[in-house]
């Protein structure tokens, strides 16, 4: 059974989200990481690249398949967890802290955010 951690927030495309006022941290979930199996290598936005709610913004590459990353949130990237380039497999390892993948300052309010019971339940 996945986890889902109740601090974060959730998408339907299977990102989390941790708010630290305008700036979120995002990753993708136990449940994604588990469904990818091995990741072997993240292609992450750029600092000061703009992403859009909803759209494409990276994607993670693993043994089975390549899936897509989607921002959470629209804004500008902050920073990127530069040790996933070397280490790709901490999301696998620790999805929810040292498998994060970038940090957005939001730029307007997310309109697709779900509690983790709501995510709970669409995994469920």
């Amino acid at each position: 059974m996945s986890s889902t951690p109740e601090n974060l927030q959730y998408t339907k495309e299977h990102e989390w989200v941790a708010v630290d006022g305008s700036i979120y941290t995002m990753g993708i979930t136990d449940y994604a990481q588990a469904a990818l199996g091995d990741i072997v290598y993240v292609q992450l936005p750029k600092i000061g690249e703009s992403v859009v709610e909803g759209a494409v913004c990276g994607e993670v590459e693993s043994t089975k398949s390549v899936s897509e990353i989607y921002s959470p949130v629209s804004g500008v990237v902050t920073s990127i967890n530069d040790a996933l380039s070397q280490n790709p497999e901490l999301i696998n390892s620790d999805p929810y802290s040292s498998g994060w993948l970038v940090t957005i300052e939001v730029s307007a309010a997310p309109s697709n955010l779900m509690s983790s019971q709501e995510y709970a339940q669409l995994t469920a």
